[in-house]
């Protein structure tokens, strides 16, 4: 028989845990608990982006079917909008699942996939599939990024990392934490994949900065991240070709050009569903490009609005953890959140023109297979992380409706 914690009245008016049986009403219990943990916020502005994904593929689902379509083989218009459904409801079921999990539990698993993921970085460029010019994907049964499932692991890992510093300040942290960045950007240059690359080593700086890094050692890090980024010019075709391409205004570059000027085309308001003609020129229109989609068929007011909301969710985030006292806690929860807005801001970036394109999905909003359930994987982990008891204070005593301890 299961049994819950559950709080008495003592004879000296002190409340003593005890524990009783849940029996059947385990599992209900355990939603109950969950509903009362999770921060609300964060699930609400993740469940509006995803609404906003759903009618954004729409939008641009037809315009893909018909660019990918063939004189042998022609697409559904729906197809990626069928797909999109069925893989953002696995998603969701993970998100859920995982955001069940107790802090502990969700760094445990973090750490495991971490593991995971980082070996299977390490086959791609022997047994990974080539797509687009890139080996990317493991195909074991069904294909997937092992790098899209690396973001959150590496980030929730390198939090577990830099919190051993509560035990013993003298452990050295930060070289560890800059060592397993390191590899890891090592393997996905080899893939290449330098968007993800960078992403990474943007979120470690967010990790080493919330650590307390001391300021010396920050601009260091700066100058080696720069070094990396000039090096890879130099020294790396695919970067050297994406960077003189947004520069010297090649096709890569006219893609660039083309997203933006789709996205405002809309004007203010936009031109309705399946009413922009723009984005049927546009590559990947389901996926890379999904705002520009957006903003031709919603307007700008559509862009501006999922900004915001982007942005509230990493602002909730950090107030949520404004009064954590727990290193681990801190870390994991303000690097999940860079990680997901880092993401959403290269991806705006790309489609305003502002950056050169990277091939870097809309978190929670574009088109993906194995990359959505990654993103609701780290929705999950960062509910799970950010989970609280509202009826307990820090030293673990009841409080009371009015806020005082009974």
């Amino acid at each position: 028989m299961n049994i819950a914690p559950s709080f008495e009245r003592g004879a000296d008016g002190v409340h003593i845990a005890r524990r009783s049986p849940r029996g059947r009403g385990g599992k209900r219990h355990d939603i109950l608990v969950w509903w009362r943990e999770i921060d609300k916020v964060i699930l609400t502005v993740v469940l509006l982006l995803m609404g906003i994904g759903i009618i954004g593929v729409a939008a641009g689902s037809a315009a893909s079917a018909h660019r990918l379509s063939t004189a042998a083989k022609t697409l559904d218009e729906l197809l990626f909008f069928k797909q999109h459904l069925a893989f953002l409801s696995i998603g969701v079921a993970v998100m859920i699942g995982t955001s069940m999990l107790k802090r502990e539990a969700a760094r445990r698993l973090s750490i495991l996939l971490a593991v995971a993921m980082f070996v299977l970085l390490i086959a791609v460029p022997f047994v990974g599939a080539e797509v687009n010019g890139a080996r990317r994907w493991i195909r074991l049964g069904a294909s997937f990024q092992p790098s899209e499932f690396y973001k959150p692991a590496f980030t929730v890992f390198l939090a577990w990392v830099l919190s051993w510093r509560v035990r013993d300040p003298q452990l050295p942290v930060i070289g560890i934490s800059f060592i397993v960045l390191g590899a890891s950007v090592a393997l996905l240059m080899l893939q290449p994949d330098f968007g993800t690359a960078m992403l990474l080593a943007g979120t470690w700086m967010a990790l080493v900065i919330t650590a307390g890094m001391p300021m010396q050692k920050i601009g260091a890090a700066v100058a080696a991240i720069v070094s990396l980024v000039i090096g890879a010019y130099f020294f790396y075709d695919n970067a050297r070709h994406r960077i003189d391409a947004f520069l010297g205004g090649s096709e890569a570059y006219s893609q660039v050009d083309l997203a933006r000027r789709t996205m405002l085309s809309g004007g203010w308001f936009g031109q309705g569903l399946w009413m922009g003609e723009r984005k049927n020129s546009l590559p990947e229109a389901h996926t890379d490009y999904i705002l520009s989609v957006i903003g031709e068929e919603f307007g700008l007011v559509a862009v501006v609005a999922i900004a915001l909301l982007f942005c509230t969710l990493v602002v909730r985030v950090l107030w949520r953890l404004a009064d954590e006292e727990d290193l681990f806690t801190i870390l994991a929860g303000t690097g999940l959140a860079a990680l997901l807005g880092g993401q959403a801001f290269i991806n705006m970036a790309v489609n305003l023109q502002l950056f050169p394109s990277k091939g870097m999905t809309l978190p929670l909003i574009s088109y993906g297979g194995s990359s959505m359930i990654a993103l609701c994987l780290t929705v999950g982990l960062l509910l799970a992380i950010t989970r609280r008891n509202p009826f307990l204070t820090r030293d673990g005593l009841p409080v009371g409706p009015g806020g005082f301890k009974r």
